[in-house]
């Protein structure tokens, strides 16, 4: 039996998708004071890596998460200013536009699309690969880093953390495309194309 983790708020997430748990997180969080602990209850399977990188990112300690009944409750403990650091966003970014006249050019460019497989699989530009972003740092070894990339979720949140995570692994021509897939006004197919 898990005993229960003391918390001091409960914020529900539970019908949001990316970026929404975030950004409602941040918000809740700013709120708090340093050592006090937030449950986020969400549904999002994304969340899982979304929350546990935005922690990471800006310092917040994640405690841990624990799924039951497709409710994942993530817990996470606030810092003092002192302990957290400035949530910093990638600085190279291309637009959908952008990436799209690229694809039409035929430019050497790999469009790594870091959604949940079943986002994935309901529509994706041509070629991408799909690595959602919580195997990233798992399965990144396998790209070369000298080839360009085209970094691609819904919003533009969980591509910029994979741009950071690119970086700080040795890429050096990594762009994340924003606005994202929320927006994307060019080709798509559907199906499967992982790494």
């Amino acid at each position: 039996m898990i005993s229960e983790i003391q918390t001091d708020r409960v914020l529900s997430c539970e019908s949001l998708s990316c970026p929404m748990p975030v950004v409602k997180t941040k918000q809740v969080m700013e709120d708090m004071k340093p050592g006090e602990v937030l449950e986020v209850r969400t549904t999002d399977k994304g969340s899982v890596a979304d929350l546990k990188s935005w922690a990471n990112r800006v310092g917040h300690q994640y405690i841990g998460l624990i799924e039951e009944n497709g409710v994942y409750r993530h817990f996470l403990r606030k810092v003092s200013d002192i302990e957290s650091k400035a949530e910093i966003e990638y600085p190279r970014q291309m637009s959908n536009e952008e990436l799209e006249n690229k694809l039409a050019n035929g430019e050497s460019i790999i469009v790594l699309d870091v959604r949940e497989p079943a986002e994935f699989a309901l529509g994706h530009i041509p070629n991408a690969i799909n690595i959602p972003l919580g195997q990233l740092e798992e399965k990144i070894g396998q790209f070369d880093l000298n080839k360009v990339y085209a970094v691609v979720c819904r919003t533009g949140n969980r591509s910029d953390q994979a741009c950071q995570i690119m970086i700080e692994r040795g890429f050096s021509n990594v762009y994340n495309v924003v606005p994202g897939m929320s927006q994307w006004q060019g080709t798509t197919v559907n199906g499967t194309r992982g790494a």
